[in-house]
């Protein structure tokens, strides 16, 4: 008894010392997913692999947000239907479900709004909620597995974002070094990197770049001290007022997992995170780190990096003879 009673002591008072540390940071654990309906995040991660809810029948969610590379695609704007190029970076769909909003422009309110914005997008999926509907309707496996989950006699477009949206709830990066700094793990870090823990936070960062996500909960202008230039197409949309002033308005996007979503910007502009911390410190913050300092805060931001998400891939379900052929880029 006296064994177990010393045993919890210590077991509570690491716990207690590891609160301490993280209550007094301004970024948090991530912690793991919870309330999942297992089901339903099957039958999302098949959608979410799914080409078929494209008119070429070519590109998936997963296709712009890579869970190989990040969540996102590493060009700095997706390709879409016939090749297009859209006009702005994918942001990561790992941590996603801590965004405030979705999307840069934060338009989609949650997952489930955002996941039904691709498949009818033109310039991206370019297929429609009905046609796609009926591609999923002809496929008999599809139809058993909706009426599991949904227990309904028709499948829709809300079954089909809600399961894209339960899959994604589960697509959250733990234990990153900095996590486990964060959890007392006293050696997880080394100098270089707290040293540039500390500058992210004395230079002002953490205004914006805070909580679980580092980042995901506000809204701010890119080029605060200088206006952002870049010689790319991309440009901000309207993200709170329809003031031209806004135009640069931006979710503020994370950081966890940030050195394997390059290039960085809503623009792609920035291809490395040297040049990214460069630009902010700059225009945000009107401060030009040494390229000791630079190095530092990169070292730290690459201990963002988290446990990434791990599972089998699907197997899709067969067409049918009844299933729509897709025609690519016609």
């Amino acid at each position: 008894m006296k064994i177990s009673i010393i045993a919890f002591a210590t077991i509570a008072a690491a716990t207690l010392s590891a609160s301490v540390v993280f209550a007094q940071e301004p970024i948090e654990p991530i912690k793991p997913p919870q309330s999942i309906n297992l089901g339903m995040v099957e039958l999302g991660k098949k959608l979410y692999f799914d080409p078929r809810l494209s008119k070429s029948g070519f590109i998936s969610c997963n296709s712009c947000h890579n869970l190989s590379m990040g969540g996102t695609d590493n060009i700095p704007t997706s390709i879409g239907d016939k090749w297009q190029q859209g006009p702005i970076n994918a942001p990561t769909v790992l941590n996603s479900s801590m965004n405030l909003a979705q999307f840069w422009d934060g338009r989609a309110a949650d997952l489930k709004a955002q996941a039904g914005g691709p498949i009818a997008n033109p310039g991206e999926m370019a297929f429609s909620h009905t046609l796609a509907i009926d591609v999923l309707e002809s496929i008999p496996a599809y139809v058993r597995e909706f009426k599991q989950v949904f227990d309904k006699d028709k499948i829709d477009i809300d079954q089909v974002t809600l399961a894209i949206a339960e899959f994604e709830k589960t697509l959250v990066t733990p234990n990153s070094r900095f996590d486990q700094w964060l959890l007392g793990k006293k050696d997880a870090l080394s100098a270089d990197e707290l040293a540039g823990y500390e500058l992210f936070k004395d230079s002002g960062c953490t205004a914006c770049h805070n909580g679980a996500a580092v980042g995901g909960a506000s809204f701010e202008r890119m080029g605060i001290v200088e206006p952002y230039k870049t010689e790319s197409k991309a440009e901000g949309r309207v993200a709170v007022t329809k003031e031209d002033e806004d135009r640069f308005n931006f979710k503020v996007p994370t950081l966890r997992n940030v050195e394997l979503t390059y290039p960085y910007f809503h623009d792609g502009a920035a291809n490395t995170l040297e040049e990214a911390v460069d630009v902010m410190g700059r225009i945000q913050l009107g401060k030009n780190f040494s390229r000791k300092q630079n190095a530092q805060i990169v070292a730290f931001l690459k201990t963002l990096t988290g446990d990434q998400p791990s599972f089998m891939l699907p197997i899709l379900p067969p067409s049918t003879n009844a299933t729509p052929r897709p025609k690519p880029f016609n």
